[in-house]
């Protein structure tokens, strides 16, 4: 029974631990995908921006301290 779970918990280390690549600096360009870019909306990320700052209650835009209100 016990030599069954070693051999268990040995077959699971070895699934879990195959999954794992590494991934040379000048190969990553290749694999990231474009759309993962937050900043590959120019439009998209100023609307984001407005939304952030000008809702009130909130904590600000990106960077900025102190509510919506204007009274930082």
């Amino acid at each position: 029974m016990k030599r069954k779970i070693l051999s268990l918990a040995a077959i699971g280390l070895l699934t879990l631990g195959s999954g794992c690549a590494h991934v040379k600096p000048w190969e990553r360009s290749t694999l990231a995908a474009y759309t993962m870019r937050g900043d590959r909306d120019g439009l998209g990320v100023a609307m984001d921006e407005h939304m952030y700052f000008s809702r009130e209650g909130g904590n600000g835009g990106r960077g900025v301290g102190g509510g919506g209100c204007g009274c930082n």
